[in-house]
């Protein structure tokens, strides 16, 4: 047990640190799977992958908690209103994901979750973040504050949320990508990006535990301690993964992180290609 408690950190620091990164937590587990395997059954390993990122929501939840909450007592009616509006365009962008992405969401898994399919989409968003970086380079954009984020605006980026269920895509660096794309600052983008993050998480995760439990599986003890260690260590590390990315952001564009996926894309075509051709 102690060595699966290890393996369990190991998942959940690398779950943490790119969650929220643009560079894909999927094409991160699906390598690591191919060291760190847990000794538990596939359904509950394709499970466990899912569910930790509810450590993740928390560490947003905990950041963001106040800047979230229109109850707050210390905000006021204005503060309030502005707030509620934020939920509102976090709802309308993920209604894009809840009607094209959930039905699509069991064939995805099934069909593109290939070594092939996860180094071309690391590799064709590490391109273009860079792409985008430059194009954007000498314009100011069009949403600099989250108030002044519209619907239109919070709606196309759901739509590039879709995208991030080809598995490599990245969450967080489609919406990233997208909100730059129709104009908001990278800030915006990302701020929007970890809010967005709230209820689709949240859903993915109470949809993966439901599954499991539908085909009549069941927790052990070993593998509660499992879930609520790697939960745990999502959350304690994307705490700090969060934080570090609104500080890079301050200063920094996201070209490093297209070139980190592109090298990591050339890696796992490497590794894998070499692989198959020994078998």
């Amino acid at each position: 047990m102690f060595i699966e408690i290890i393996k369990t950190i190991i998942l959940g620091i690398i779950e943490g640190f790119t969650e929220f990164l643009p560079i894909s937590s999927t094409g991160h587990l699906y390598l690591a799977d191919e060291f760190v395997k847990l000794n538990e059954p596939t359904a509950f390993i394709n499970m466990f992958m899912v569910v930790i990122q509810f450590g993740a929501i928390l560490a947003v939840i905990l950041i963001y908690f106040h800047k979230l909450n229109p109850f707050s007592p210390k905000k006021n009616n204005v503060e309030k209103k502005q707030t509620w509006s934020i939920w509102f365009k976090v709802i309308v962008a993920i209604l894009p994901s809840v009607i094209i992405g959930l039905p699509l969401n069991d064939w995805m898994d099934k069909h593109l979750t290939s070594w092939q399919v996860i180094s071309a989409t690391l590799l064709i968003y590490g391109i273009l973040f860079i792409v985008v970086e430059n194009w954007l380079k000498n314009k100011d954009p069009q949403t600099a504050d989250l108030d002044s984020l519209s619907y239109k605006t919070a709606f196309q980026i759901g739509l590039f949320q879709v995208l991030s269920l080809v598995p490599g895509t990245s969450r967080s660096g489609a919406t990233i990508l997208g909100g730059m794309t129709v104009g908001t600052s990278r800030f915006v983008a990302t701020e929007f990006s970890f809010f967005l993050a709230i209820p689709t998480m949240f859903g993915a995760s109470l949809l993966k535990i439901f599954k499991y439990f539908k085909h009549g599986n069941t927790f052990t003890g070993d593998q509660t301690i499992i879930l609520l260690v790697g939960t745990l260590v999502s959350f304690i590390v994307a705490y700090a993964s969060i934080k570090f990315l609104l500080d890079y952001i301050k200063r920094n564009d996201f070209k490093a992180f297209g070139w980190y996926r592109i090298i990591l894309a050339i890696i796992v075509i490497a590794y894998f290609g070499s692989k198959a051709l020994m078998a």
